[in-house]
Order: structure tokens, then sequence, then C-alpha cells
């Protein structure tokens, strides 16, 4: 499966967009970013990285933002259609989304974000 680099950053706007309003609010000091893959994990999906809002305290100011990238090559290579890889997509943000707000794998996967 392959998709333009726009196309692909389209959905993963759509993505976004599909996060409940309550949750976009209360996302706080973070930045979403498209890649095509890990270097040091290329099957990766997508990576969360910085300090959940759980774990923030009082001395967080100043600090960069946290990032969420999604890794278009490693999401076009486990697709078959377009409507598969736009699911895939869309789980992976709410799944990197989960842990900017602090919950784990496990939770995730219970609430199908895996």
């Amino acid at each position: 499966m392959h998709v333009s680099r726009r196309a692909f950053q389209e959905w993963v706007s759509d993505a976004l967009d599909d996060v409940p309003p309550e949750l976009a609010t209360a996302m706080d000091n973070v930045v979403v970013l498209v890649r095509d893959r890990n270097e040091d994990e290329p099957t990766l999906l997508g990576l969360y990285e910085g300090i959940a809002l759980t774990e923030r305290d009082w001395n967080y100011v100043g600090t960069l933002p946290d990032t969420i990238t999604i890794y278009r090559e490693a999401l076009m290579d486990i697709c078959d259609t377009e409507e598969q890889l736009r699911r895939e997509i869309r789980v992976t943000v709410l799944h990197e989304i989960g842990h900017h707000f602090g919950i784990d794998d496990h939770r995730l996967h219970e609430l199908g974000w895996a």
C-alpha cells in the first residue's frame, strides 16, 4: 500500500479531528509529526516522547514540546487498502495521545487503541 505524503498527513489530521473536544483542549505542549520511519525501530508505527500530563509537576516550565511521531512507511507496510491504512493511522494517533495522557500500553490495548 502506498499513498502520497500529503494524503497521509491529511489522514493524520483527520484522526486528530476525531479526538473528543474535551481531550483535545486538555492536550498541552505536544506536537504531532509525520516521519517516514524510525531509524532505530523501522517497524514502529508511532512514538510518544515527552512527559505525560500525569507526571508533570510545578517545575514543568520552559520545556520543549512533547512529540508524537507517526511513521508513514511502517504503517503503509502493514496495510493492504486505503480503508485499513486510515483505520491504522487513527488507532496509532489515539494510542500515542493516550500516552500523552499517561495511559499505559496494557490499558490502551483494553480500550482498542493498539
